[in-house]
Order: structure tokens, then C-alpha cells, then sequence
């Protein structure tokens, strides 16, 4: 794997403002969720941070496997970046009541950053490609 491809990935992440989370359950069941924040913290690690749904969560309880897919539509220019969480960190948590929610489905409370160890990058397009190790 190439640090340089994490960095041009966590790039494209940055300027489309999210990044898509995929994870699976104990039994192969995906879930994708959307992060705002992507951030290259090590050679071979980067951060995501978002209210994410208990979804990702309990799958990430049983399941630390995770693809993090960033891609710009408009040049068609993208990466899958496959890894591990390692760390899963508290960043914000709601402070308050909010009136008229009550019958609503209940909403993430906690902000929460995944600390990403980075195994694999691939390029992510809809032009032809490979899964061949970018």
C-alpha cells in the first residue's frame, strides 16, 4: 500500500465533504452510513467522525472490518480504502432537550471518531477497473 493514495483519498474526501462507511454485521449483513470528517492521521491510519447510527456501531461491537469509499462524480476519480477500526473515540454529545421529538425515532447522541488502520486502497470509479492494490 501507498501512504501517497491515503492522502489523495482523505483529499477527495475532504473536498466532497463526506465519506461513505461501510460495515457488516456478525453475519455478512452490510450497513452504510455517511461521515463528514475524514482525516489522515498516520502513515497508514485516518479518522472518521459522525453521528453514526447504532447500525454501524453494533456492527463494529462484532465485525471490526470496514471500507471507507470516497469519489467525485464529476471526474470520476475515487478510492475504497479497506482496513480495521481500532479505536472507536467520544468527540461531542447532544446537551438538551428537544421539543417536539418526542415521537420521533430516537437520533445518535454521541459524535463519535473510528480510528481507521488502513490495509488496502483501491480506486473507486464507474469507468472499468481492477481490485488490484493501489
Amino acid at each position: 500500500m501507498k501512504p501517497e493514495s491515503i492522502k489523495q483519498a482523505v483529499a477527495i474526501g475532504k473536498k466532497m465533504g463526506h465519506t461513505l462507511v461501510a460495515t457488516a454485521d456478525a453475519e455478512g449483513l452490510p450497513h452504510v452510513a455517511a461521515a463528514a470528517s475524514i482525516n489522515h492521521v498516520l502513515e497508514n491510519r485516518v479518522d472518521v467522525a459522525a453521528w453514526f447510527c447504532p447500525g454501524t456501531l453494533a456492527n463494529l461491537q462484532h465485525n471490526r472490518r470496514i471500507s471507507l469509499v470516497v469519489w467525485d462524480a464529476d471526474t470520476d476519480t475515487g478510492y475504497q480504502m479497506l482496513g480495521r477500526v481500532e479505536n472507536i473515540g467520544e468527540e461531542a454529545m447532544m446537551n438538551g432537550y428537544m421539543p417536539g421529538t418526542e415521537e420521533a425515532a430516537p437520533l445518535p447522541q454521541i459524535e463519535r471518531v473510528l480510528q481507521v488502520k488502513v490495509e488496502k486502497v483501491i480506486v473507486f470509479s464507474h469507468a472499468p477497473h481492477s481490485d488490484v492494490e493501489e
